[in-house]
């Protein structure tokens, strides 16, 4: 196995081929032991109706290394071109009536050993590729190689997809799961002082120079600087003690504090709490992964995007905008003649580890909100990367200079249909290859099952 850099003109990508390949196995190593969590009965269900059954998605990890790798990265034949037709794409329905006929239903889907035989013989093709293989990291002949970018793009996948996998499991009743030993949370006592701060106008980069990193996501690009009016932001995301205040007085009972398509949503699906929150005998626990929780005060809040604006209107703020929370995530009290002074992650350039926030799988739920101070923004703002994703009030959208990746060129376009919102920072679910400035998740505001938190915002 070679140990040689991988390089274009600068910069250099800072991996080698057995840096890649270890990647790739701790990535194939952790799948395997989240679908090995779940009961053998569930294996065909769909947690979340909106989703494809589980089957799928043990396909479709595979499957997916060999399209955006070998086939489009590297121009190698595939390995078996039934099974990575059946696991191409998952689905974005905006209902579960749409999710009905597009999740496979019907299907005959492969047992479990043949899904993984397949899963084998993916693995047996790409390791050789990621040790052997010829890279043109030019992009001469293959688009998709040029600087790595079909590498990358199968690596982070299945980063991606472990969320996923995660959040689709958290809906699984808790007895089709195998709890670890020794499992523990870190509850806290009562939760933080309410407190908010004001963010100067300023500027704020979004997106990445494409020339400043070994890899990003089309929707990443091209980096420009946007102006920010002075706002205030909360310190702290909002809890589930603060949230209980808005149901307890009437919330998801009172239109008024919803848009018009959120009210119609929480009618329709009968939304009465947080979907992560579920009531027992009188008394509301946190739906864990493998087990309620009494409901712990100082935890953040996980909810939809309509139901985060619902609260916020309660409280008559709003949430922040996109470039808002780059500016309390990233800026500085500093700036030059050549743009803005942003720091890499909140807390400077140190590299991200659990010291900074609740992300990395270090964590099967949320610690309470404020428990990473060494996290904290120049601003003094707590677990903006972390503990769960915020959700903006901003659209999903190309950033100009926007180009469809070859490597997956329906990653973002799909969905600049306007029904989709910016979230930012991460969750005890995100792998720390994600962790970084530009990375750009969404989802559509009435979805309800992420690890998504918020806080509140006014000019």
């Amino acid at each position: 196995m070679k140990g040689d850099a991988l390089s274009l003109t600068a910069p250099v990508i800072p991996v080698d081929r057995v840096q890649l390949v270890d990647w790739y196995q701790r990535n194939r190593a952790r799948s395997r032991q989240l679908f090995d969590l779940i009961d053998p009965d569930a294996y065909y269900t769909r947690p979340i109706a909106l989703r494809n059954p589980i089957v799928f998605y043990e396909g479709h990890l595979p499957a997916f290394s060999v399209i955006a790798l070998l086939r489009r990265g590297l121009g190698l034949p595939g390995v078996d071109a039934g099974l990575e037709r059946l696991f191409e794409r998952g689905i974005d329905p905006d209902s579960v009536d749409q999710a009905v006929p597009r999740s496979g239903a019907g299907t005959s889907w492969p047992s479990r050993d043949e899904v993984l035989e397949f899963g084998r013989r993916a693995d047996e093709a790409i390791i050789d590729a990621l040790e052997r293989a010829s890279f043109d990291l030019a992009g001469g002949e293959h688009r998709a190689m040029r600087r790595g970018e079909a590498i990358f793009t199968a690596l982070e996948h299945e980063a991606m997809h472990q969320e996923t996998l995660l959040y689709m499991w958290h809906r699984l009743p808790q007895a089709q799961k195998r709890a670890p030993r020794g499992l523990r949370y870190e509850r806290g006592g009562d939760p933080p002082r309410r407190a908010t701060v004001t963010i100067p106008a300023g500027e704020a980069t979004l997106g990445a120079d494409r020339a400043a990193i070994p890899f990003g996501w089309d929707n990443e690009f091209a980096a420009h600087i946007v102006d920010v009016g002075a706002f205030e932001i909360d310190v702290h995301s909002v809890t589930n003690a603060e949230y209980l205040e808005f149901i307890d007085a009437g919330g998801y009972r009172t239109p008024e504090w919803w848009s018009d398509a959120g009210w119609r949503w929480r009618e329709h699906d009968a939304i009465t709490h947080p979907a992560f929150w579920v009531r027992v005998d009188g008394e509301w626990f946190w739906r864990g992964m493998f087990e309620n929780i009494a409901l712990p005060p100082a935890w953040p809040v996980y909810v939809s995007g309509e139901e985060a604006a619902a609260f916020a209107r309660w409280r008559q703020r709003r949430l922040p905008t996109e470039a808002e929370y780059h500016r309390a995530a990233f800026g500085t009290a500093s700036a030059s003649a050549a743009g803005p002074a942003e720091r890499a992650y909140p807390w400077g350039d140190a590299v991200p580890d659990a010291s900074r926030g609740n992300f990395d799988f270090a964590s099967w739920e949320p610690v309470p909100a404020g428990a990473r101070p060494l996290g904290a923004s120049a601003w003094g703002v707590q677990d903006l990367v972390g503990n769960g994703w915020e959700w903006t009030s901003t659209v999903f959208g190309p950033f100009p200079g926007f180009e469809p990746m070859a490597s997956y060129p329906e990653y973002s376009a799909d969905f600049f249909d306007r029904q989709h919102y910016v979230i930012k920072g991460a969750s005890p679910a995100t792998a720390r290859e994600l962790v970084r400035r530009s990375f750009r998740n969404w989802f559509r505001p009435n979805y309800p099952f992420v690890y998504a938190k918020f806080r509140t915002a006014i000019n």
